[in-house]
């Protein structure tokens, strides 16, 4: 048990979990706000603030708005009620989308516009594009529609969460009768943001604003008094038993088609809806006011996406940086003689993932690989990685993946190439009962003249090679026999009927990885004691966890120091007097999303450094399985260390948390250089292939075949 669960509560310790990852998202739309920002990429970070605002209603409100329907008046850390969360969340929330939309309508739209890029209704074009959208809309889209007449008899549609409709009030029917109410789906298979015909291209419409133009043709001989554009969200918690023998496969996948029909959590619509077509839609859809948004713009911001990719914009974009190659030329068997002799640690996207993908493509081809295991998290059926488990198993290649099917939003999709892998010939284990498996671990058995041999590759991030280009993560490939028989007995845990293993180097939640962390917090608390340096420096996505704060809280009081590169939430208050005085929380958001978890304790001048998956939080540690593994090389440590470095002494995308729980950005000093993180982290990363290609020398290879 937790030894936070039996402590006196001490709220004035500790920010709010929710409203934390609020200031987050704020410091995202600062980053849309920031006009020394491209405008593409402006419009990219406001469409993050509007998508990351969707995943927090249909997740962490639904989840405040349940507790406080079921009676619970129990605080969190830092003493607020479900209740009195929900009503600060609706204040914040509020005002920051009233903000977002500020910024779309009154800086990034119209910037875009003096370069030529329109967002126009069909109303703005000249007659010859506007009939040649006109005729589009009965040939494309009319067959698509279908309107939803809306009363006593015919009761309010089950909509989809997320999809775009449009709410149409109609005149009565009779002088004594109210006026009715229609509902129009905008359909989702066809383009939300389209090019205007007969225009240079740089003009764009909305579908929503050709249907509202052509709604004649769907109430012919009817009055349309006023028409507005709205979304729901609902709640999108999967809600099942997982005890007793049952399918799970079949479970999740019933859950699934049931959050289509789960309680509404928030509702968008246009600011100019009439008050008679917003009280008919709000008694309809059943939700409570404080949750009702109006916005002065488009209801869905996903489309404009499409913008960010417009070709020929390019210096309204930031420059590309291209990962650079860790090895070069290296393949097959070369791969793995290279493990056998060193580590090798890729720090993405600064570095290719391509070596990850290669150590799973070879060993589906080699002859000698034997086995496969992998988990696999977040990542797509058209993946190299899922192709290559694929190939292995065809091959003969006993294959085993663990593949969690409750990642969430990403379901569906998992399902679909799980049973795929099957089909293959793969051994697929869906999930581990009670525990969500978010380690990232692969491991490659091949048999060499010296006997078998384990190649292990573990990561900080996803077997995504997409996501691999946009988040900040490490990996580590090695060839360690210790490494490797604790992979082995992992697998061997996941996969069968075996207690928990011991491991040597890596470390596992939830059966020790707590207890490691507390360990680590201690050793530099008891340094500190006895009058020697003591230091603790971490990066992650979240620090929430009670007791590693309070252990934090008593290292910086016996004068350890703390810096703590948290990204979103955190949940531990600095600058409280005699309590987190020597504790610096810095936030870092750029153009790559960071996600890596390192962890470095000083430990009297013998360095460790520990890269993990998980964060500190509750969730991580108690109901997760997950992995913390040591960088043991020197080069390992030398760039988990330097990305540190980099973190905190980043004075132009970095901001410092205030002991309020608000964030102040970081400036440069006075005679003090810019320094951008992520930026001088990649410029590091082509320095390292410059140095390794000039130390490589120039060698002369003799010509086998002759040469025509």
């Amino acid at each position: 048990m937790s030894a936070a669960r039996s402590r006196r509560r001490e709220p004035e310790l500790f920010l709010n979990r929710e409203l934390s990852w609020l200031e987050f998202n704020s410091r995202v739309l600062e980053e849309a706000a920031d006009g020394s920002n491209p405008l593409l990429e402006r419009l990219k970070f406001a469409g993050i603030v509007a998508s990351n605002l969707d995943e927090f209603f249909m997740v962490r409100v639904a989840a405040l708005e349940n507790a406080a329907a079921e009676g619970d008046t129990g605080p969190d850390l830092a003493g607020l009620t479900p209740a009195q969360q929900l009503q600060r969340i609706s204040e914040r929330v509020h005002a920051m989308v009233d903000q977002l939309y500020a910024v779309l309508l009154e800086q990034i739209l119209p910037g875009l516009a003096e370069r030529g890029v329109r967002l126009a209704r069909p109303v703005d074009l000249e007659p010859a594009p506007r009939a040649a959208l006109s005729r589009y809309f009965h040939d494309e889209v009319l067959p698509a529609l279908t309107p939803l007449a809306i009363d006593v008899s015919r009761p309010f549609p089950m909509l989809a969460s997320l999809s775009l409709n449009l709410a149409v009030l109609l005149a009565p029917a009779g002088e004594e009768e109210p006026p009715r109410m229609a509902v129009v789906q905008v359909p989702s298979r066809l383009p939300r943001l389209f090019r205007a015909p007969g225009t240079d291209g740089m003009v764009h419409l909305l579908l929503e604003d050709l249907i509202r133009d052509e709604l004649g043709a769907l109430f012919p001989g009817q009055e349309v008094r006023d028409v507005a554009a709205f979304r729901v969200a609902r709640d999108a918690e999967l809600d099942f038993d997982d005890e007793g023998g049952i399918d799970l496969l079949l479970v999740i996948e019933e859950e699934l088609k049931n959050r289509r029909r789960s309680g509404v959590v928030r509702l968008e619509v246009e600011s100019g809806i009439s008050p008679a077509l917003l009280e008919l839609l709000v008694s309809r859809v059943g939700v409570a006011a404080a949750n009702v948004y109006r916005v002065r713009g488009p209801v869905d911001l996903r489309p404009l996406g499409t913008l960010v990719e417009l070709p020929s914009l390019e210096d309204l974009r930031d420059p590309p940086l291209k990962p650079q190659p860790a090895l070069d030329n290296v393949a097959g068997a070369e791969l793995f003689a290279l493990l056998e002799e060193r580590d090798l640690v890729l720090h993405h996207p600064y570095e290719s993932f391509e070596p990850v993908v290669t150590l799973i493509s070879c060993a589906a081809d080699d002859p000698d690989v034997l086995a496969i295991k992998q988990t696999l998290y977040r990542t797509s059926g058209d993946a190299p990685i899922v192709k290559a488990l694929a190939r292995a198993a065809e091959n003969g290649k006993q294959v085993t993946v663990v593949v969690e099917l409750l990642a969430r939003f990403d379901e569906q999709s998992n399902i679909r190439w799980a049973r795929r892998l099957e089909e293959s010939g793969c051994h697929v284990i869906y999930g581990i009962r009670g525990y969500k498996t978010h380690s990232k671990i692969a491991l490659v058995v091949r048999r060499t003249r010296t006997g078998i041999r384990r190649y292990v590759h573990l990561g900080t991030g996803n077997y995504n090679e997409k996501t691999a280009r946009l988040y900040t993560d490490f990996g580590l490939m090695t060839s360690d026999r210790d490494i490797g028989e604790d992979a082995s007995a992992f697998f061997n845990a996941l996969t069968g009927y075996s207690d928990p293993p011991r491991m040597r180097k890596l470390v596992m939640a939830p059966t020790h990885l707590r207890e490691r962390v507390l360990r680590l917090i201690q050793r530099e608390r008891e340094r500190a004691e006895s009058g020697l340096p003591a230091q603790i420096r971490a990066k992650m996505n979240s620090l929430v966890d009670e007791d590693i704060i309070r252990a934090l809280y008593e290292a910086a009081r016996a004068g350890v120091k703390v810096q703590l590169n948290v990204r979103g939430i955190c949940c531990l208050r600095p600058g409280l007097k005699g309590t987190s005085d020597g504790v610096e929380v810095v936030s870092i958001v750029d153009r790559f999303l960071e996600h890596s978890r390192i962890f470095h304790f000083s430990n009297g001048g013998d360095e460790e450094v520990y890269l993990s998956s998980a964060d500190w939080m509750p969730r991580n540690l108690d109901r997760r399985i997950e992995l913390l593994f040591p960088a043991l090389s020197a080069e390992g440590r030398q760039k988990a260390m330097a990305t540190l470095d980099a973190a905190f002494a980043d004075n132009v995308k970095a901001r410092r948390l205030q002991s309020d729980g608000s964030y102040k950005r970081r400036r440069p000093a006075r005679g003090e250089e810019p320094f951008r993180s992520q930026l001088e982290l990649y410029r590091e990363a082509r320095r390292a292939v410059e140095r390794a290609r000039a130390s490589a020398g120039v060698s002369f290879e003799p010509q086998r075949t002759p040469v025509e």
